[in-house]
């Protein structure tokens, strides 16, 4: 979708693994960063959904959700 984007995050590792919100503004930083060179205006939004994936079952789920989201494209109202 060109619209927004969907992305699944493994947080492994010990203590010194960084928290989720940290992990969402680096990113957001480094692409908001990129754009910025080509581009003008706003990229993301405030504000993001979250949701822990607590089994395989629930993550195949998402996963294949993720996969079929941009069939739905045409069906958006910013299409």
């Amino acid at each position: 979708m060109p619209n927004h984007i969907h992305i699944i995050i493994q947080i492994t590792g010990g203590q010194r693994r960084p928290p989720l919100q940290r992990i969402i503004q680096r990113f957001k930083s480094a692409t908001t960063n990129k754009y910025f060179m080509y581009n003008k205006g706003k990229l993301w939004q405030r504000n993001y959904y979250e949701h822990i994936i607590r089994n395989e079952k629930e993550y195949l789920l998402i996963k294949q959700y993720i996969q079929n989201n941009p069939l739905n494209w045409e069906k958006d109202k910013y299409y």
